[in-house]
């Protein structure tokens, strides 16, 4: 994957005492346990984790660079470049795929012009295609922002949901 070519910026001192504080809950020999907080630290203070992040937090938990990526890259949470003011996960696993999951998929990527993990060319909107989200029943589902899941998503939903989103402040 091609990463974006901005200056790294090395962990403020601020950063690091927020991961001492992640670490302090894990006995010192488990320290490489607090990974998944100290990566969301990151993306919290830098809206995504870069590679030289990603070492950082390796260098500072005592953790071989593979261990972190293996982290970032296994969980669609952590963003490993750039994204929109909204990024849209549409879970497109079986069970959303029996319920329409692909086709909603489509119809964001058409409405907003975009393909599958781009953004939008006025950086609102980063859609990507996601593995289950955990609410099978409720299908197709999305989350927006890593925060917010949405279900039962017709194309009328959706455009409501994009238009308010494309609304919001």
């Amino acid at each position: 994957m091609n990463q974006p070519t901005t200056p790294h910026v090395p962990l403020a001192a601020a950063t690091l005492e927020r991961f001492a504080r992640e670490v302090a809950k894990f006995p010192a020999a488990q320290k490489q346990s607090a990974v998944m907080a100290c990566l969301s630290i990151v993306q919290q203070e830098r809206g995504w984790v870069s590679r030289e992040s990603e070492d950082e937090v390796a260098a500072y938990l005592g953790m071989a660079p593979i261990a972190v990526y293996e982290v970032t890259t296994f969980y669609n949470m952590y963003n490993q470049q750039p994204v929109g003011k909204f990024k849209i996960n549409v879970c497109t696993n079986l069970p959303c795929q029996l319920r329409d999951g692909q086709q909603a998929l489509a119809h964001i990527c058409k409405k907003l012009n975009v393909a599958v993990g781009g953004t939008t060319a006025d950086g609102q909107f980063t859609v990507q295609q996601s593995e289950c989200l955990g609410a099978c029943a409720d299908s197709p589902v999305m989350l927006i922002n890593d925060r917010e899941m949405i279900s039962f998503m017709s194309n009328d939903r959706i455009d409501d949901l994009l238009d308010t989103l494309a609304q919001a402040k």
